[in-house]
């Protein structure tokens, strides 16, 4: 199996070299030379399967020979033991033909949990084999940092440094990285946006020097093995509701565009999906893509749904490298114009063809607030603000016979204020929260500059 960039200025690697690198050298992302495809009697097989036993077979058709298959087996085993749930993302009916996939059953309460924990044991594996001891490098708008430092702190292998944007994120999803005390962790708030601290992470990959310097990598959704675990629970929810016999559709919030890119995979993979809602709050870049045509940033606005606030949605060049036709040069082109202009226009014929899988649909903060408030008040259920942007979007897209399953991406006691707000009253504390207000915070504080968080990282280092 091998990963080309969707810019073309790098050479075919394996699984494992794009595992550790992140991002492409030549500034893309990787992406497979071609696709893997299960039949659909494969994808009928799934049903009633182990959660862990579904993504060693979907992690499989991505590596190749680059890790044994008994070793897949145990690693995925040992990612999804950590899970409180034993379906590990278990389904839940909330209307008439709509479902909510609770992806929020891991160590930090987050649907970033179930590709991080499976992340961090690959990694450890592979830098394991070959001697090293890599710097992962990672931007959170909330829910990433945290399931990254829960799943790499102690890690004989891997140091981590979390940016995230100063004061933009709730006080829950900053002590689930700030509150850890080991050693390989350091987490650093940055005087600016989510968009900010991607930007610098880009850079950091960018300066080739730094780069070796620190063995430095990353684990935002731009890692391709973060996008394939993710594409797991497409399958298993997909097969639950009567997938391959039955086409299902997703409701997908998102600000990064990763988690919806890995329904697109598992569309690739051979599982017939209905449509796709991808569901944004006002930071609404990607929904306006869908629904105009054009790719333009705009202000990062802050809202109560605070992973969503970001305006350069990094996965969705992977979406428009396959509408182009794998066209390496053309996705070069466009984002190297989107980087200076901040715009491009999206080519008609690669994305009328898409039209028909994806709706974008922006949801407004009173919206947000109305759809946790309905929920609560139809079902006695309590969504968290991400959720309740995609469920409020779900219902404002014509119906359709096929099941709409909702992905629930963070427990509510993640953003007890927004709850409050709405409901009048706070979803109380998660168990696999306890003490998390009573331990010390560890925080830097950086400007919003690429020297400033180089200079950091070399410290943290050689420290």
């Amino acid at each position: 199996m091998r990963y080309v960039s969707t810019r073309g200025g790098t050479e075919a690697v394996g699984f494992a070299e794009t595992l550790l690198a992140g991002l492409a050298p030549d500034g893309g992302l990787y992406i497979p030379q071609s696709w893997p495809a299960f039949t659909r009697d494969e994808i009928a097989g799934f049903a009633g399967r182990p959660y862990a036993e579904v993504a060693a077979e979907v992690l499989a058709r991505f590596v190749g020979d680059d890790i044994p298959r008994a070793v897949i087996d145990r690693l995925t085993a040992e990612a999804y033991a950590t899970f409180a749930h034993p379906a590990v993302t278990p389904l839940k009916q909330l209307d008439s033909g709509l479902w909510l996939l609770e992806l929020f059953h891991g160590p930090t309460l987050a649907f970033k949990d179930v590709a991080m924990q499976l992340l961090a044991r690959l990694y450890d594996h592979v830098l394991a084999t070959r001697g090293r001891t890599l710097t992962i490098v990672c931007a959170t708008s909330g829910d990433t940092g945290g399931a990254a430092v829960e799943a790499f702190r102690g890690a004989a292998h891997a140091r981590i440094v979390v940016l995230f944007p100063e004061g933009r994120i709730s006080e829950v999803q900053r002590r689930f990285m700030t509150t850890t005390a080991d050693a390989n962790v350091a987490c650093a708030s940055v005087k600016g946006t989510f968009d900010d601290c991607q930007t610098i992470v880009k850079a950091l990959f960018a300066d080739e020097d730094f780069r070796s310097d620190v063995d430095l990598s990353g684990v935002n959704s731009i890692n391709w093995a973060r996008v394939v675990a993710q594409a797991v629970y497409y399958f298993t929810a997909a097969v639950a509701l009567g997938a391959p016999d039955r086409r299902i559709g997703f409701a997908v919030p998102t600000g990064n565009f990763g988690d919806a890119f890995a329904g697109f995979v598992a569309m690739k993979l051979g599982l017939p999906i209905d449509r796709m809602v991808i569901a944004t709050n006002s930071n609404d870049i990607v929904a306006r893509a869908f629904e105009t045509g054009r790719y333009a940033k705009g202000q990062v606005v802050a809202t109560q749904s605070p992973a969503m606030d970001i305006q350069i949605a990094s996965n969705f060049e992977r979406l428009y490298y396959e509408a182009v036709g794998r066209d390496a040069a053309e996705t070069r082109r466009a984002f190297e114009s989107f980087n200076s202009a901040g715009a491009i226009d999206l080519p008609t014929q690669g994305f009328g063809q898409l039209a028909e899988l994806f709706t974008g649909v922006a949801v407004s903060e009173a919206e947000t607030a109305a759809s946790i408030a309905a929920a609560y008040e139809a079902t006695g259920e309590i969504i968290d603000p991400h959720t309740a942007v995609a469920v409020a979007a779900a219902k404002r897209v014509a119906a359709s016979d096929a099941p709409l399953v909702v992905l629930a991406t963070a427990h509510p006691a993640k953003f007890p204020e927004a709850v409050e707000a709405a409901i009048g009253r706070q979803p109380g504390l998660h168990p696999r929260a306890d003490g998390l207000f009573e331990r010390d915070e560890r925080i830097d504080h950086l400007p919003a500059n690429a020297g400033a968080v180089k200079a950091y990282v070399r410290a943290f280092v050689k420290a």
